[in-house]
């Protein structure tokens, strides 16, 4: 017989984007309906770089939570080639910042202040690892000869291997990991290296780029990949392997800015996240492993304490509005107009 309610401990996104501002105070409900806790990616435009950036962004993000809801934005920093020892240093000492973030430079929205010479940041890495303060990494390379499905397979074997040899002892984070080539790269590392995988990446695999015509707001960065693939993200997040959690990589942009010549990159999942993962946990068997990998593999990786409260999910089908409000336009949300088999009933903060 099917389960029709399970609760879990609520549990924390470690990869959200939130932005900022109009756009900020539509989306950040969303995710603190779910989550306790998230990592709060810094590429805004201009791009977080200082501890009282980031502390001042935090205040902005809380000042857009509703009342009565416990959130905890965990800051991070926008790694550039400008970055010194000394703000890794301060970024270790505050109470906010709790990872530096790297961006390949050009890889994904408002990445152009991204790393371009990798060798050129090795001091910085050098004092991260000496202050544990973890990496988070979006694995690809941007270099046009290579392969848009292939970036990140070459982004490991061209920088992450070296990197990993060169700081054996520097916590690292793979974000959003879209490959088997990345899975078997976490699998095979002895410590210290994890990564998150997406609900978007788990439910679809690059046919849906096309099905039917061009669909923009499936496009997003890395990029879909092979149903090959996708298979084993599933593996790899429903097997119980603690290196591999929750990350949704939320990403909102106005439609827009989706709709158009130049589409962005990035799928907004936050209204819907725990729900859409507790499909995909469901269909491979694994339901009862949902709370490991949404609620517990995070903050073990981490360092935190596990969270208190409860989350309970119910089996009772609704349906995504076709556009969810952002700023002064709309979002088109994953699964617009289409059913999601789960439901949020009820939140137990404690």
């Amino acid at each position: 017989m099917p389960t029709n309610r399970i609760e879990i401990t609520r549990p924390d996104d470690w990869h959200v984007h939130l932005r900022d501002s109009q756009i900020l105070a539509s989306v950040v409900e969303h995710t603190a309906r779910r989550f306790a806790r998230a990592i709060v990616m810094p590429n805004l435009n201009p791009p977080v770089t200082t501890v009282a950036q980031a502390m001042d962004y935090r205040k902005r993000i809380l000042a857009c939570v509703p009342a009565g809801l416990q959130f905890d934005p965990l800051m991070t920093l926008y790694l550039t080639q400008e970055t010194s020892p000394a703000d890794i240093r301060q970024a270790k000492a505050s109470d906010g910042v709790v990872a530096v973030k790297l961006y390949p430079h050009g890889a994904t929205t408002h990445s152009d202040a991204g790393v371009s010479d990798f060798r050129s940041i090795y001091h910085v890495l050098e004092a991260m690892e000496r202050e544990d303060l973890p990496l988070l990494v979006h694995g690809e390379v941007t270099d046009p000869r290579v392969d848009v499905f292939d970036r990140e397979k070459v982004f490991i074997d061209r920088h992450l291997i070296p990197l990993r040899e060169q700081f054996p002892g520097l916590r690292i984070v793979l974000e959003h990991i879209t490959t088997q080539d990345a899975v078997h790269f976490v699998q095979s590392s002895e410590h210290n290296l994890a990564a998150t995988i997406t609900a978007h990446h788990l439910l679809l695999n690059r046919n849906a780029l096309f099905d039917g015509g061009i669909r923009p707001h499936h496009y997003c960065a890395p990029v879909l990949k092979r149903e090959l693939h996708r298979q084993t993200l599933i593996a790899a997040a429903t097997g119980g392997d603690p290196r591999f959690f929750l990350g949704t990589d939320s990403a909102p942009h106005p439609r827009e800015a989706k709709q158009a010549a130049c589409g962005c990159a990035g799928i907004f999942t936050a209204h819907a996240a725990i729900e859409l993962y507790a499909e995909v946990f469901e269909h491979a068997g694994h339901l009862d492993r949902l709370e490991a990998f949404a609620s517990f593999h995070g903050p073990d990786f981490y360092g935190f304490a596990r969270n208190r409260g409860r989350l309970v999910l119910e089996r009772r089908s609704w349906t995504v509005p076709e556009a969810l409000p952002l700023g002064e336009s709309v979002c088109i949300p994953l699964r617009a107009g289409q059913p999601v088999a789960w439901s949020l009933a009820a939140l137990d903060e404690r």
